[in-house]
């Protein structure tokens, strides 16, 4: 039975919509968004620069289906460019789904001055049996193969629209295909792909080519088999060769952020 809070959304202009979805996310956000907003930036950044791109960020998903929040892509692109600039590294996305990612990223690429590398099937979830039950926060984890599909063409209009195309390059297959042969340096990577299966693929190739005191964030940190998989001390040890890193967000955020020492 439908509950009087989700007949009130439904009844909702998607602008009201919105808006009472990002004044509800305010106490998550402003405590990222206020310092990135007055910190300086190893990439040399001017307030309004920084202004620009919490705007930004806020258009894209007001514009695009967006599953994160953005606080968190804020992070994100603190943490790229926060990198100094003669320090070489791509950033890399796994996930980009319809393209809201992909478009922030970008923005920050640029500003950066690097390259953007996105993979993604372009098809949605591979098939899978993972059963992952409830989240952190109570709510149904089920991720069927084809969901969060968003094609190429469209990631490319998202991009082209909202971003900066230019500084993008897309690897299109599944990521035990693709990343396999992937070997640049990476300063920022951004995983988003919901299945334990896939995080540890991404893990597994893109992690070892993180610079030092680089970033891999993942967006999943809330999911029961993401985590086991993360606080996995086996994993760590026999399948990346070193000890567990920290990662204090675990099991209590979405984003977690494992920084490579």
């Amino acid at each position: 039975m439908t509950s009087i809070k989700e007949r009130i959304r439904s009844a909702l202009p998607w602008c009201a919509l919105y808006a009472y979805r990002k004044i509800r996310s305010l106490p998550e956000d402003l405590p990222v968004l206020i310092p990135f907003l007055f910190s300086s930036t190893k990439t040399p950044t001017t307030f309004i620069n920084r202004l620009k791109i919490i705007y930004k960020c806020y258009r894209i998903s007001y514009s695009i289906e967006s599953p994160h929040m953005e606080n968190e892509m804020v992070r994100v692109i603190a943490a790229i460019l926060s990198t100094p600039p003669e320090t070489p590294g791509a950033i890399v996305e796994a996930g980009s789904y319809k393209g809201s990612s992909t478009a922030k990223l970008s923005i920050a690429a640029s500003l950066a001055g690097r390259k953007l590398i996105a993979f993604d099937s372009f098809e949605g979830l591979p098939e899978n049996h993972e059963e992952h039950g409830k989240n952190i926060f109570g709510g149904d984890a089920y991720f069927p193969s084809g969901s969060y599909a968003g094609s190429l063409e469209e990631v490319k209009k998202s991009v082209a629209r909202f971003g900066v195309l230019d500084v993008c390059e897309f690897k299109k297959g599944w990521f035990e295909q693709t990343m396999p042969g992937f070997s640049q340096p990476v300063c920022t990577a951004y995983v988003d792909v919901d299945l334990e299966t896939s995080t540890r693929t991404c893990i597994q190739h893109l992690y070892p080519l993180v610079i030092s005191n680089g970033t891999l964030f993942s967006q999943d940190g809330h999911l029961p088999l993401i985590i086991n998989l993360l606080n996995s001390n086996e994993f760590w040890e026999k399948e990346m060769g070193q000890s567990k890193p920290a990662m204090p967000d675990l099991g209590k955020r979405k984003l977690v952020a494992i920084v490579k020492d």
